[in-house]
């Protein structure tokens, strides 16, 4: 089946854009850097780190999210198939960063550009047996490719929505190519009928299994020391994955609203020194950031933040309430990681497209603020 023209033209106009703000956008350019050369890079891994004679599993996900709804999967697999190779890719450089030496898998890169030929190149090198893609993280050149070299392709912890561009009538190509997947797995009821009422025959509604992985990060939590001592005597308000607008609103509160006996841990999605500084100078009291509070009395201290990647799911154990931030931009961030150890929500009125936050919501154990 032929891919529009107009997808196409999308595709080259999105990687010139990043092209562009790779210049002045750290993260843009990683994702260039990161792309550079990569024919040659995945011939090296293909030939370094897998078998030939060993089945092959390939793993997309959009970027660390993602990685965490996939990795229940993935050590599902390993588990019951030892011998199974299995290369994972990334989209973005935020979850490339952090996994890119994740041990359970054999392979990382990212995905390169969703071309034609880089599809066609790609699968060629990878030769996968299965191929997975987790969420919304669908390539329609990549599938096209896939299916033309007859590989078995699931899409797992899948969500759809009526507005979605595979439901338009310019959908149709998209949704054909949809329809092609051995297996669809979806997080909820509303997904599995919005399919269905498209013809959809292989769908099957398994939940969301980032749940599996927030409640076994729950149950084996580590202490984290400097959490212990910033909250004695105090109740912490944990602030998740912020940015600009959600800090605003966090230091109104904090100038006006916050009660003496609370303290908050901010957790910001950017951690780079200048977004960092940025946001020490908006909050009306001194800040002590992770990396410099074991040298500090944090007694004196009411914000605490956090200048790293990787552990904010740690961080809720020490509790009282939580903010979650993205919901003054495209949504909301992962609300189940507070919700695994029982706390009540705040987050901006972009949650809608969140069936967890939508449910909370309705049970009166979170509130969206504006």
């Amino acid at each position: 089946m032929r891919i529009p023209a107009l997808y196409h033209w999308s595709i080259t106009a999105y990687q010139t854009a990043i092209k562009l703000s790779a210049l002045f956008n750290p993260k843009a350019r990683k994702w260039v850097e990161g792309r550079q050369n990569w024919r040659q890079r995945l011939r090296t891994l293909m030939n370094t780190s897998f078998l030939p004679e060993q089945p092959r599993c390939w793993i997309h996900v959009a970027s660390l999210g993602e990685f965490e709804q996939g990795r229940p999967l993935i050590e599902a697999l390993k588990t019951q198939y030892p011998d199974l190779q299995i290369l994972l890719s990334f989209f973005s450089p935020s979850g490339y960063e952090i996994r890119q030496h994740y041990p359970l898998v054999d392979g990382v890169c990212y995905l390169p550009a969703d071309t034609p030929a880089n599809a066609r190149d790609f699968v060629d090198m990878v030769r996968p047996n299965i191929a997975i893609f987790v969420k919304y993280e669908l390539w329609l050149n990549f599938l096209r490719e896939l299916q033309i070299q007859q590989v078995s392709c699931f899409l797992v912890s899948a969500v759809f929505r009526p507005e979605q561009y595979y439901f338009t009538p310019f959908g149709e190509f998209a949704r054909r190519l949809l329809r092609g997947l051995d297996g669809i797995f979806v997080q909820e009821e509303k997904s599995r009928e919005l399919l269905l009422q498209h013809n959809f025959s292989k769908v099957t509604l398994a939940g969301d299994t980032r749940i599996d992985r927030v409640m076994a990060i729950a149950k084996k939590a580590n202490p984290i020391e400097i959490l212990s001592e910033f909250s004695r005597g105090h109740a912490l308000l944990i602030a998740g994955s912020t940015w600009a607008k959600d800090e605003q609103l966090l230091a109104a509160l904090c100038q006006d609203g916050l009660p003496a006996d609370w303290k908050l841990v901010l957790a910001p999605h950017e951690i780079d020194e200048r977004h960092l500084i940025q946001t020490e100078k908006r909050f009306p009291f001194p800040a002590v950031r992770f990396s410099q509070a074991d040298r500090q009395d944090l007694a004196d201290f009411r914000l605490l933040l956090i200048d790293n990647i990787g552990m904010l799911a740690s961080l809720y154990q020490y509790g009282r309430m939580a903010y979650v931030g993205g919901g003054f931009g495209r949504g909301i961030h992962n609300i189940l990681e507070p919700m695994a150890f029982h706390l009540p929500l705040m987050f901006g009125p972009r949650y809608q497209s969140f069936a967890e936050a939508r449910a909370m919501t309705a049970a009166g154990a979170a509130r969206a603020v504006h």
